[in-house]
């Protein structure tokens, strides 16, 4: 039976395993499974790392090793509930087909404690957790390409959202020439993410990246933004190793290729893992509402201020939000990307809501349609 009192030398501590975990793993400890942090997925199996049963560690680090396990028994047509890296998963070892090459089988997720959720690259209303409990949201950001702020306000939007902390990164520093010239990106940025973190990183020259690094260690981070961003330089960098592919920038149209195809858990040398990530060439609004907030704070105050409670900050009179805008104490940029990400945000919430009711009415009437069945059975038709 698996131990759930881990002390701070057992060997899951690493990957970011607690107390807390230790706790919800409870129920399933006496049923000869064993707690593993998913690390890899990719098509219906993953990647857990589990304690290793002699001790002696054969995987990332002391005393764990990497297995193999399928996905089957949680798997399910919501993409919200599927597993994804940094889940910590219930897994049984006793029961993986060997002929398939699958050392186990996850039999339950363990409670997250937070998720980076977008909205589906897909028609239809449905969610896509990147990653499950992490610590940061690590938002690179490439120098190399003009700022865009407004994306940089949609991923802080969804990191608050998330329940993790967002951390701006700006990569690839040594190309911009000047110290002065990077400070001014700064604190643009600092303007787009009020209350965030902004650093100005190079893995080229090093600059930053002992910050970084201090930032991120000891717990859980995600690493986010298009390709090109720089994402896998960095995590090498982080790491110390070459572990992600890196490719050069298209020179047709400056952007990136895809190097990383799948969200990997990594080992941190200074402590803590991080998770990298595809780039990202869409990131929809997902159910951010709290999130907006927090990223828009100063327009939220103003809004206050309103004469009416629901102005819509158009053309209403006694507008604090449009006399703010006029007076060039908030930016017309600022104002639109908030109006934008808000309309977005409405949109997908209200497409979820019916999307969820229309499931209702189906589950009713197949309901429905099952007592008639019974009840013509019992009539004997």
């Amino acid at each position: 039976m698996f131990d759930t009192d881990l002390p701070a030398a057992q060997p899951l501590s690493a990957y970011g395993w607690d107390d807390g975990f230790a706790e919800s793993f409870t129920p399933f400890a006496g049923q000869g499974f064993v707690p593993g942090r998913i690390v890899r997925v990719d098509r219906g199996r993953v990647d857990a790392v589990v304690p290793d049963g002699d001790g002696n560690g054969d995987g990332d680090g002391d005393g764990v090793r990497t297995v193999l396990a399928d996905t089957a028994l949680v798997a399910t047509g919501d993409p919200m509930r599927v597993p994804c890296t940094g889940d910590w998963a219930v897994i049984d070892l006793a029961n993986g087909r060997v002929g398939d090459h699958l050392d186990g089988v996850v039999r339950a997720l363990l409670p997250r404690r937070t998720a980076f959720t977008r909205s589906a690259s897909s028609k239809r209303s449905e969610g896509q957790i990147l990653a499950a409990n992490v610590e940061h949201a690590v938002i690179a950001v490439s120098l190399a390409d003009a700022l865009d702020l407004g994306r940089i306000e949609r991923f802080v939007s969804l990191a608050w959202e998330s329940g993790a902390q967002p951390l701006v990164v700006l990569t690839k520093a040594d190309l911009v020439g000047d110290q002065a010239g990077v400070g001014h990106l700064v604190a643009d940025t600092e303007g787009a993410a009020p209350g965030v973190q902004v650093l100005a990183v190079s893995a080229a020259t090093g600059d930053g990246m002992d910050v970084l690094g201090a930032v991120l260690a000891g717990g859980t981070s995600v690493l986010l933004g298009r390709s090109g961003a720089g994402k896998s330089t960095l995590a090498n960098a982080l790491i110390g190793a070459y572990v992600q592919d890196v490719q050069a920038i298209r020179d047709r149209d400056g952007k990136g290729r895809h190097t990383t195809t799948t969200r990997d858990l990594l080992v941190l040398p200074g402590g803590g893992v991080l998770i990298d990530t595809p780039g990202l060439r869409g990131v929809g609004m997902w159910d951010a509402e709290s999130g907006l907030a927090r990223t828009f704070a100063e327009v939220e105050e103003l809004a206050e201020r309103c004469r009416f409670a629901d102005c819509a900050h158009g053309a209403e009179p006694g507008c604090a939000v449009q006399e703010a805008v006029v007076d060039g104490e908030l930016t017309e940029r600022r104002m639109e990307s908030y109006r934008k990400l808000q309309r977005e945000n409405q949109w997908i919430v209200a497409k979820t809501d019916a999307r969820l009711r229309a499931e209702r009415r189906r589950e009713w009437k197949q309901r429905q349609a099952l007592g008639r069945h019974m009840m013509e059975r019992k009539r004997g038709r």
